[in-house]
């Protein structure tokens, strides 16, 4: 099964949670556990992650707290994804070249790098404003063969 950890699928209710909230000025630690329900270590471990990866800002002091770097529009679904899980990639070899021995021999390598782009593209696509939608899948057919097809945004951009 392909899918992401557990920390980064926290990550994304955490980040999701403070864009989806721009009018509050910063968000506590406290008020960010209460609002996602996360244990509070987790979301320390997130937000330490992210403010590494400088998608948030940190304020300190008693009326200090965290917000967003840039605005939702600016963040991609890729950029929080790899702060919290390390480069995106289909398999191992698409992002750690030498570290399977059947590299070179394998016969799907060619493809795992190029399902990885996509995956890269289609997430660097995807902005944490749009996670505050309803974003649906759309199809087109390919122009040529063998060519992955786009994914349609429900916001009506193509990636």
């Amino acid at each position: 099964m392909f899918r992401l950890n557990k920390l980064t699928d926290y990550g994304l209710v955490v980040m999701q949670y403070v864009g989806s909230h721009p009018k509050a000025a910063l968000h506590t630690t406290r008020e960010l556990v209460v609002a996602t329900q996360l244990p509070a270590a987790t979301v320390v471990k997130i937000l330490k992650a992210l403010l590494d990866q400088k998608l948030l800002i940190s304020y300190r002091g008693v009326k200090g707290g965290y917000t967003l770097a840039r605005a939702p529009s600016q963040i991609s679904v890729a950029e929080i994804v790899e702060s919290l899980e390390g480069p995106i990639g289909f398999t191992e070899c698409a992002t750690a070249p030498g570290y399977c021995g059947l590299e070179g021999i394998c016969g799907v390598q060619h493809n795992s790098h190029v399902i990885s782009r996509a995956l890269q593209q289609t997430l660097e696509g995807i902005t944490l404003s749009d996670l505050t939608t309803s974003l649906r899948l759309g199809t087109r057919a390919p122009s040529h063969a063998n060519v992955l097809t786009a994914i349609t945004l429900g916001s009506g951009r193509l990636q």
